[in-house]
């Protein structure tokens, strides 16, 4: 039998039956409530619920984010609402519980903390109306939270449950509750009725003290009990003072007709709910659930003798121990022979019913009350005792004693009850007694509610670092959890704004008296020497001055500790104070709640110099959801509205640098200072990436902008005003403009002038769409035939080209035809189409292009889009292969056929059947086409039309080469129209050869569209940087250029080379420029032509790296393209001359490209063993090093046709490694090469793309047919290559020594990003080490950094710099050490997957497995790719995921260790949860079934998981995922 083990799964299993919204308050979203966990699971298993027709809503809520305030929409909707929360939010929200009562919500209260809870948050809130029930064991709470619901419905009032979990913690598992009972219960006929009454109130609230009249309540109880007469209904104001009345009479507190009269008495109107009515529903629930069950419940229980002459009145925690230990009572025992009362109704409460209870015979009670926060000398339920007793009308009152039950522990509770009943029996008994620790218990007696307390979340720790970075040991921080204060003990109320503000003022004052004492001591002679008085002096002069202050204290403190007076002893007692501390309070946009009360404005009003910092976790895409119904408010604009305040609007996951310099100035301003920082998350748990994802999106589109406010600027001749960000909102903009801060922000930034229009959204995306259809029909007014309507959703243009393909043809078969995206189509008009075409390609699993989403959403969920007079169809282009499972099989064409079979059940008529392209025929998706597009043109009556002019053919890649002029095409024009921030698609071919891919922040895509805004275009620049070797001065200039002109960081590349990404188009030339100036350039970094050449890093030995090194160069200079168009555009200074940096420029001819340059890219690599570190069989050209006997250079073995680029399920695409043409000798390598390339130009397929590359060329010529031309076009021939050996393709972290004595230290770059993060300031660290080495920077093909040619003299230093910035961390498991990922999302165009962002967390998941087997230490190559395009070589990879869709990847086994063998398709298209299965078994076997020495990728195949890969041809062949047919 199922069973229940906890009270908070006994709670959460009612409440959810019980239910239409659940509200679960949390301390943090991150960490599960004794409830939340259960109400997940429920939900998630869409578990079927007896009140809600549907699965109830589920909302998690911060406990500071004024939870209850989500309650109001929901009751007046209707809604059945229960709140499961601790008790430390009640006190706080008094003010909605007044207003909340008169309506059916039910809170379940675990009392916090468990095991010793303060029973003052119930006393505190007992007369707010509400009913409150008491439950002390797990069986009970199932039963008192089914009461509480049905209590709940019956009476229309609020209700608490509250109960101390520890209670329960020892009892044994009961079972579920019984459906029968809890439905007849619950009455669900009963709560139909309050589902269907809709309240009319619009106010943020409900109204307080407004009767609420309802036909439901008690008069579906009247049949029940004869005596029940007439309907009753809710008010506020009778309830209030009826059912919270503490010393109310059951007789007197109805407040209405006696019973007899209620019975034959029909009311004209319907009365409040009185304490008498509470008493009789509960008396009916309790009589049900004894009639099915046994079990017996009254508003108070009482055990014990019938006749004791002794009892304990107990409200607190544990009553089932008190109760034990009188049943074991003996003789000698001071409580022997006493009974037990305690709550279970608390409010209202019933005297009668507590005088029923209690025996006549009790002549003395002690009543012990658990409320540690006391207000008044005698206890809450001490004085409704009391009065009780004395109104009963009894003529012996019982001799009444008060205790304060602070903590016992279960071996002191003997001693605790003999002490009370001594003291109860003795002739004057004490009142007020403590009883037990008033401090609660020791930290490990609580540990059982350890995981709900109170925490920062770990993500906000990112800004604490920096405050922490910034001002080290001056920081202080006044309401850090955690900390001792005055003997507050309360989390919560030490870490409010208003706490930490008088706790910064007492400071304040403290410093102040200390600062009158150093003077006054300054002008005696109390010192040993004469030394202090003149420091003293100074000091005190300009102690108010935070710098001139924290330069002097050190020496001042030195003077006092070395003088040795009584006058220095005391002034060092307090040594801290010479340091001007930098303050600040920390706090949540929950101080954004009820500003004009908060600390927030107590500080704003004071105008004191106090720093806040206020984390602002709103995600953009919960901002409409929170705001509809909360009253949150900009704390900045409420700042700057007060004109003394700096204020600042930051985000650290966009601008780092705008987060240090904003805290700088607000430490610097006089005054209160104000800095709003966002992390945006979910739960606190939440991935870096979802928190850079979200806060990319605010920030871009107004939501979040950045800005920095200083309202005393203006009189140092500065701006107030200086915005960080593109965009800001409306709110931001009144506010400027009425400040006349608009006019100056328009002259700073004439392009933000543009966007303060943008706040329209969806309108504006509507009125762009009005206008582009309206333009089509004018186009098209006039000219004859039938209407055709082609509708495209398309991600590479493939769907797109198709349909613009399609319009051209019917326009010359006379029809009148649109051609758009569907998404810029009015949805609205669709019905009015005659002849609608769709065409859409497939994306991820089985979705829509992103350009035709909302189109689809619209079609799919209206309801009153009638299509009965469009004809239409469908093509859809996918792939049958591409989810190769049975399972997966759906996918195939999945968005074409949903469209088709979605526009039929709208009423339109097919034309024709769907058309369905598959990427698997032979000519892919053109085969399905070109049986479909005739039907349709015969279909549509004009498949036989004579006279078709011919189409043009398409515009490829060759032509646009061809037509350039030597790679400028309209480069230059596209730069200069600022309407866009992109440049024409041809354009975007023609600037990879100058090294720059147009983009756009594939994060913002869909938002940026929402708004009507094109997407967030911008532009990556790739450097030209032979071996990857730059100087200390150009990695300066280069990290400049990513401050200034990038998005703020580097990538450091697997062709160890920088490269910049987020440069907008107005920045691109001074990029390009800067670039220049440093002595690199960007030509050819991209493009048709050979790439960078990459060498070998290898530190240890410096001679043979620096010959090396000479003559990759060489190689790289000798294939440059020679056309001037790269001076022209970039190099030209304002008075349009070239800028002549790298030598002249000369004549404008390509000798040995010619005009169309290469058919693909071409790449070459140089690899010194052992280390093959270029990963040299990987590349077009790969060049082994030969070392002659007296170790120097002497040649190369030169491999050539390698290449990584494949299209997912197109067989005829495939990796390759290189293979073996011979040996040259060092000085013929160039020519080589040379060669090598141009059979290569003359004899690639230009006409395929996919199959363009050498690896192709060779493949279809043969490897010994292709030497034979390089060799006849040479003039000279390969020699037998010379032996060699590699170890690895990793690189080797740590210092090493060169044969020179020179030092070289590789650090871990991870996936190469280059950036500043609050953990982590590695662009700073770099940036700090590159002003002062005399070495060279080294970027390493696995996009990891060496500083190398570090002298003796300098390593010192080195050293310590590493150490400071956190740079000599080498100490990774080698899974880290060993694993490379390529940029993908967010801003590569081709990234079907997460890559960079990724592979960090999954290795993480990975790296306990790895300690678990012993792992750690051991090598396994990994790589990560959001595409098939290999840009991070992972077809290499002993363990590889290749993107297949969004969370989804391929994963390759078997590649060889040194970069050798390629891999094998080993699982398609699977999620986290599946790699981390596989990856965790197979890492077990590889640790207990290995070879000595054995690799991983050799195992796999030895072990026959995969099978090896002996070349490129048979890469798809004796897959381990064999495809399965439909």
């Amino acid at each position: 039998m199922a069973q229940v083990l906890a009270v908070g799964e006994a709670v959460a299993r009612i409440a959810y039956l019980s239910s239409d919204l659940l509200i679960s308050v949390q301390t943090s979203l991150s960490t599960d409530s004794e409830f939340s966990k259960f109400l997940r699971q429920y939900v998630d298993n869409k578990a079927s619920s007896l009140i809600c027709s549907d699965v109830p809503e589920l909302q998690h809520i911060r406990h500071n984010a004024d939870p209850l305030l989500s309650v109001y929409q929901a009751v007046r909707a209707g809604k059945l609402t229960t709140v499961t929360t601790d008790s430390s939010v009640l006190i706080k929200s008094i003010p909605h519980l007044y207003r909340l009562a008169q309506y059916p919500v039910v809170i379940h209260v675990s009392l916090h903390s468990a095991g010793f809870p303060d029973y003052s948050d119930i006393t505190s809130i007992r007369n707010v109306g509400f009913t409150f029930l008491q439950s002390s064991s797990l069986q009970e709470a199932q039963d008192l939270a089914l009461t509480a619901h049905a209590l709940a419905i019956r009476s229309g009032k609020g209700v608490i449950h509250f109960f101390d979990a520890a209670n329960s913690k020892a009892d044994q598992p009961i079972a579920h509750e019984s459906r029968r009972l809890v439905e007849e219960v619950l009455d669900v006929s009963l709560a139909r009725q309050y589902q269907g009454m809709k309240s009319e109130d619009s106010s943020l609230y409900v109204s307080e003290g407004r009767p609420q009249v309802r036909d439901i309540g008690l008069r579906d109880t009247a049949e029940l009990v004869e005596v029940k007469g007439d309907s009753t209904a809710t008010s506020s104001e009778s309830s209030q003072s009826s059912a919270s009345s503490s010393s109310s009479d059951r007789k007197n507190s109805s407040g209405g007709a006696s019973e007899a009269e209620s019975a034959t008495t029909v009311d004209s109107q319907a009365k409040p709910v009185s304490s008498e009515d509470i008493d009789f529903i509960c008396e009916s629930i309790w009589s049900q659930i004894r009639g099915q069950t046994g079990r017996k419940y009254s508003a108070f229980n009482y055990t014990g003798p019938a006749n004791a002459e002794s009892a304990l009145f107990l409200f607190g925690s544990d009553p089932g121990l008190f109760a034990a230990e009188f049943a074991s009572a003996t003789q000698a025992d001071f409580f022997r022979h006493v009974g037990l009362v305690t709550p279970v109704l608390y409010r209202p409460w019933l005297s009668e019913r507590l005088t029923e209870t209690l025996p006549r015979s009790v002549k003395r009670l002690a009543v012990l009350e658990q409320v540690r926060r006391k207000t008044t000398k005698w206890g809450p339920v001490l004085l409704d005792v009391l009065m009780t007793l004395k109104a009963s009308g009894s003529q012996a009152l019982p001799t009444i004693v008060g205790y304060q039950l602070g903590y016992l522990e279960y071996t002191t509770i003997t001693q605790a009850l003999s002490g009370i009943f001594q003291n109860l029996l003795a002739q004057s008994p004490i009142q007020n007694l403590e009883v037990g620790q008033h401090g609660g218990p020791t930290p490990s007696a609580t540990s059982v509610n350890n995981e709900f307390q109170l925490s920062q979340p770990k993500l906000e720790n990112a800004y604490m670092k920096i405050l922490d970075q910034l001002f080290a040991e001056r920081l202080h921080i006044a309401n850090a959890l955690g900390s001792k204060n005055a003997g507050v003990e309360e989390q919560s109320i030490k870490s409010s704004p208003e706490y930490g503000f008088g706790s910064l003022l007492a400071r304040k004052e403290h410093r102040k008296r200390f600062v009158s004492e150093v003077e006054a001591a300054a002008k005696t002679r109390n010192f040993t020497t004469n030394s202090p008085q003149k420091w003293l002096s100074q000091w005190a002069l300009a102690a108010a001055d935070a710098e001139k202050a924290n330069k002097l204290a050190p020496e001042v403190i030195q003077r006092l500790s070395t003088d040795g007076s009584p006058a220095a002893s005391k002034l060092l007692g307090s040594k801290g104070l010479f340091y001007k501390e930098s303050q600040w309070l920390i706090g949540s946009d929950a101080w954004a709640y009820d500003l004009g009360n908060s600390g927030v404005h107590h500080v704003l009003a004071s105008g004191e110099n106090v720093n806040m910092l206020i984390v602002d976790s709103t995600p953009y895409s919960e901002r409409a959801a929170q705001d509809a119904a909360r009253r949150k408010k900009d704390i900045g604009l409420y700042a700057m509205n007060f004109g003394n305040a700096y204020v600042a609007s930051c985000a650290v996951y966009s601008s780092y640098t705008q987060v240090l310099q904003a805290m700088l100035e607000a430490e610097a301003f006089d005054g209160p200072s104000v800095i709003m920082a966002y992390l945006p998350y979910n739960r606190e748990d939440d991935s870096p990436l979802t928190v850079l994802q979200e806060t990319k999106k605010s920030v871009d589109l107004g939501y979040w902008p950045l800005y920095r406010w200083d309202p005393k600027a203006e009189a140092r001749g500065e701006e107030s005003f200086k915005l960080d960000s593109e965009r800001i909102k409306t709110e931001l903009q009144e506010f400027l403009r009425r400040d006349n801060h608009m006019s100056q922000l328009m002259r700073r930034h004439p392009q933000f002038h543009a966007h303060l229009s943008e706040s329209y959204g969806s309108e504006v995306r509507k009125v762009q769409k009005r206008k582009a259809k309206d333009a089509y029909e004018a186009l098209l007014e006039g000219l004859q035939g039938a209407p055709m309507t082609i509708l495209f959703a398309s991600d590479n243009g493939n769907a797109e080209n198709l349909s613009k393909r399609l319009a051209r043809r019917g326009k010359a078969r006379g029809l009148k035809t649109v051609c758009m995206a569907m998404d810029d189509f009015p949805l609205e008009d669709l019905g009015n189409e005659e002849n609608v075409v769709l065409v859409t390609a497939t994306a991820g699993q089985g979705e829509f292009p992103q350009n035709g989403r909302n189109f689809w959403e619209g079609v799919k969920t209206s309801t009153d889009l009638d299509l009965a007079n469009v004809n239409m169809s469908v093509f859809a282009l996918g792939d049958s292969h591409y989810w190769p499972r049975k399972e997966d099989k759906h996918y195939y064409n999945k968005p074409g056929k949903d469209l088709f079979a979605r526009m039929l059940a709208l009423g339109a008529k097919q034309i024709i059947d769907i058309g369905l392209g598959d990427d698997q025929d032979p000519d892919q998706y053109q085969t399905g086409y070109g049986e479909w597009e005739p039907k349709l043109w015969d279909a549509m009556g004009v498949g036989n039309v004579e006279g078709i002019p011919d189409e043009p053919p398409p515009i490829t890649n060759e032509d646009i080469k061809a037509a350039s002029n030597f790679l400028r095409g309209t480069i230059e024009e596209g730069l200069q129209d600022k309407s866009t921030g992109a440049i024409s698609a041809a354009d975007q071919q023609l600037t990879k050869f100058h090294g720059t891919y147009m983009q756009d922040d594939r994060d913002l895509r869909d938002e940026r569209k929402a708004q009507g805004l094109e997407p967030a275009y911008s532009f990556m620049i790739r450097c030209r940087l032979p071996g990857g070797v730059a100087t200390p001065l150009q990695w300066q200039q280069m990290d400049a250029i990513s401050t200034e002109l990038g998005n703020e960081t580097m990538k450091l590349t697997t062709r160890q080379t920088f490269q910049f990404h987020g440069v907008v188009k107005g920045k691109l030339k001074p990029a390009m420029q800067a670039i220049n100036q440093a002595l690199m350039t960007t030509i050819a970094a991209c493009g048709d032509v050979n790439r960078n050449v990459m060498c070998s890093s290898l530190p240890e030995l410096s001679d043979l790296h620096r010959d090396t090194f000479h003559y990759a160069k060489k190689i790289s200079d000798h294939l440059l393209p020679s056309t001037t168009a790269y001076h022209e555009i970039w190099l030209k200074d304002e008075n349009d001359k070239d800028v002549q940096v790298a030598g002249d420029a000369v004549q404008d001819f390509e000798p040995m490209y010619g005009p169309t340059y290469l058919p693909r890219k071409f790449k070459i690599t140089v690899a010194i063993p052992p280390h093959n570190d270029t990963d040299v069989y990987a590349h077009d050209v790969g060049l082994i090093a030969i070392r002659g006997e007296d170790g120097k250079l002497m040649g190369f073995n030169l491999l050539a046709g390698g290449g990584m680029g494949v299209t997912h399920n197109m067989k005829k695409t495939y990796p390759q490694t290189g293979r073996m043409f011979g040996y040259v000798d060092k000085d013929a390598v160039h020519i080589a090469c040379e060669k090598i390339m141009l059979v290569q130009r003359d004899n690639g397929d230009r006409t395929n793309r996919k199959h363009a590359r050498l690896k192709y060329t060779i493949d279809d010529m043969g490897l010994e047919e292709y030497i034979r031309r390089v060799e006849e076009l040479w003039g000279q021939k390969f020699e037998e290559p010379k032996p060699f050996h590699f170890d690895s393709n990793i690189d080797t972290f740590g210092w090493q020594k060169d044969e020179k004595g020179m030092n070289h230290f590789t650090m871990f770059i991870e996936n190469g990003r280059i950036e500043d993060t609050a953990d982590f300031p590695m662009k700073t660290g770099l940036r700090e080490i590159a002003k002062v080495t005399k070495g060279e920077f080294r970027l390493t093909g696995n996009q990891h950094l060496i500083l190398s040619n570090i002298s003796a003299a300098e390593l010192d230093e080195t050293k310590a710099l590493l150490k400071k910035y956190k740079l000599d961390n080498t100490n990774f498991s080698a899974l880290r050490l060993s694993s490379s990922a390529c940029v993908a999302f967010p801003t590569c165009g081709l990234a079907m997957a997460e890559s960079e962002r990724y592979l960090p967390e999954l290795v993480t998941k990975l790296e306990s497995t790895l300690e678990e087997n012993g792992l750690r230490q051991d090598s396994i190559v990994m790589r990560m790719t959001g595409c098939p395009n290999g840009c991070a070589r992972p077809w290499l990879a002993e363990v590889a995921f290749v993107g297949k869709a969004y969370g989804a990847y391929n994963m390759y086994l078997g590649g060889g260790y040194h970069g050798q063998r390629l891999n094998k398709l080993y699982r398609a298209s699977i999620m986290e949860e599946e790699i981390l299965g596989i990856m965790k078994g197979l890492l077990k076997r590889y640790a207990l079934e290995r070879e000595e020495g054995e690799r991983f990728g050799d195992f796999v195949i030895r072990a026959g998981v995969v099978k090896a890969t002996r070349e490129g041809r048979d890469f798809h062949d004796d897959t381990a995922e064999v495809e399965e047919d439909e």
